[in-house]
């Protein structure tokens, strides 16, 4: 189960990427802005404010996301990203820190931009953090016993299906696109104890925490700390250092045809 309140404790630093990701986006006006994986709303507020006279339309899988969202005043609706279809008037499509969930979301582009008007936006942030140690400790972790049995079947392995930035690009300028990829790596400084474990808590532990009772869950978090206290050793000054990397990708649809035609 997702939790917006968790999710949101380190907000200022997951906030970032998204608004790196708009600043790439070249549309100065748009009829329905669509928020794909659109969490607690709290960003979709700002594509109110960047495009005031659009539609906002904001989905998302997660129920208590949506409810979060909601309370924001955002008409979000619950939903499968990879069953959502753009209205005709559509201009911007905007997935941050979402579509990594989705092994298939390279075909989803793909189609995106087909079933897209010309001059229409995708930006897309995909984390792609999964074979740090962040990440590692947990799969480390979940292979033990009494661990294994219930969480054997948990995809720890979803950074796989997040290609190099490369690949994006070649995809979206075959099907046309003007395409603007690149990936970062932000070195975060987190405070508070135990703040790696705390920032994975809301999002890679969520589907181990369903899978755990009460007490195995904490064990587990408990187990994890001293692994990612030697990955991740706090300076001197109290504060953890916490490289992340991310994959940025934004599309014009049909981009690449007018601009050779």
């Amino acid at each position: 189960m997702w939790d917006p309140d968790v999710y949101l404790a380190f907000a200022d630093h997951r906030n970032r990427p998204f608004y790196d990701l708009l600043s790439r986006v070249g549309a100065e006006r748009a009829r329905r802005v669509v928020d794909l994986g659109c969490g607690p709303g709290h960003l979709t507020k700002y594509l109110s404010r960047r495009w005031p006279d659009a539609v906002i339309e904001a989905v998302d899988t997660s129920p208590e996301m949506v409810a979060a969202a909601k309370e924001r005043g955002i008409d979000a609706v619950i939903g499968d990203l990879r069953d959502w279809k753009p209205k005709p008037d559509t201009d911007v499509v905007v997935s941050n820190a979402a579509l990594h969930w989705v092994p298939e979301h390279a075909e989803l582009l793909v189609r995106w931009a087909d079933e897209l008007q010309a001059g229409s936006w995708i930006a897309v942030q995909i984390p792609g953090n999964f074979e740090t140690p962040s990440h590692a400790t947990v799969r480390t972790l979940a292979r033990r016993e009494p661990y294994a049995k219930v969480m054997r079947d948990i995809p720890f392995r979803v950074g796989a299906v997040v290609q190099p930035p490369i690949h994006y690009a070649n995809l979206l300028l075959d099907a046309g696109c003007r395409v603007d990829v690149w990936e970062t790596t932000y070195l975060h400084q987190l405070t508070g104890d135990n703040p790696v474990l705390e920032w994975i808590t809301g999002t890679a532990l969520v589907p181990v925490r369903e899978r755990l009772s009460a007490e195995d869950w904490e064990r587990f978090r408990a187990e994890l700390i001293p692994l990612l206290d030697d990955a991740y050793p706090p300076r001197a000054d109290g504060t953890t250092i916490f490289p992340f990397r991310r994959v940025f990708i934004v599309a014009e649809v049909g981009g690449s045809r007018r601009s050779t035609g």
